[in-house]
């Protein structure tokens, strides 16, 4: 190997200064996964049932059939937590930014007609919600497409960020070669928004989180109560407001309609909200602002 393909470095000691709206010393972007209606099932055309990130941890794949509990607790998400969650954000007027799987987005209407009554920026989470490792370039291409095309036609709008998750080694080119996406999120590399420039053209890559995320409430090592999911927010909230001083960041919050929408969680949330917007200099945006400020602000230079 006479060169390496990942960057080791970065923004090294010295990142640049984001430069937030407002003087801001921490921009704070919360995501909302829409993906129920998406997970693996035959009903899909899938081999089998779902085993990912619900509350039967460790469930196994039932291959051809259908998993009746597995189901439910993805209904759950659709028929109640997301209304929950969506209530939350509209009494505390903050925006957000919804991961939206196309199949799951065409199959509840009155959900995405509600995201676009709230101003949400809703990005794409590609076409179904599935692992995509082994999957041919060929049809990975032809998923985004899919991906495009329904997210357009349910939403009115195309998608301007984009959201695999479970991505293969061809994503992060095959959405670059795509060229409309004003930024990829397929990365967890950053604090700060950053330019790959491996496929031909500068792509905007403003990364997401597994960390201060729901999905580890639903994980064995992760979070119990809401109000452990509370104070690892507010610890790193905290740190970041602090550096932030000198050097802003931004901080992603992930989260899921069937995981943080049960009403055993969502408190933690709530006294999350209530704790930064106790704060000034913070910029609650959505990640296409986020994007577009970037930018502006910080323009590719090579």
């Amino acid at each position: 190997m006479t060169t390496y393909p990942r960057d080791m470095v970065g923004y090294g000691a010295s990142p640049p200064h984001a430069q937030w709206p407002g003087g801001a010393r921490i921009a704070v972007q919360f995501v909302l996964n829409y993906e129920e209606g998406a997970e693996n099932s035959i009903l899909h055309g899938d081999a089998g049932s779902e085993t990912f990130l619900s509350d039967m941890v460790g469930a196994p794949s039932h291959k051809g059939q259908r998993a009746q509990a597995m189901e439910s607790l993805y209904e759950y998400g659709s028929r109640a937590g997301f209304w929950r969650l969506k209530r939350l954000f509209d009494e505390h007027q903050t925006p957000l930014t919804v991961y939206g799987v196309a199949m799951a987005l065409e199959r509840n209407p009155d959900a995405v007609a509600g995201m676009l009554q709230s101003g949400w920026e809703i990005a794409s989470h590609g076409h179904k919600w599935i692992d995509h490792q082994q999957m041919p370039e060929v049809q990975e291409r032809e998923e985004i497409r899919k991906a495009i095309e329904i997210h357009t036609r349910v939403t009115g709008a195309r998608p301007l960020g984009w959201y695999q998750g479970r991505t293969s080694p061809n994503t992060a080119r095959l959405v670059a070669e795509e060229g409309g996406f004003v930024y990829d999120a397929d990365s967890y590399a950053d604090d700060l928004p950053y330019y790959d420039d491996r496929f031909g053209r500068p792509q905007l890559i403003v990364p997401y989180t597994l960390e201060a995320n729901d999905m580890k409430f639903v994980a064995l090592n992760g979070f119990t109560t809401g109000e452990q999911f509370f104070s690892y927010l507010k610890d790193s909230f905290d740190a970041l407001y602090l550096e932030g001083e000198t050097a802003p960041k931004m901080m992603s919050i992930g989260m899921h309609c069937r995981i943080l929408g049960r009403p055993g969680r969502i408190m933690g949330l709530r006294r999350f909200l209530d704790y930064i917007q106790g704060h000034d200099k913070v910029w609650i945006a959505r990640r296409i602002d986020i994007a577009e400020h970037w930018l502006k602000t910080h323009p590719y230079a090579p």
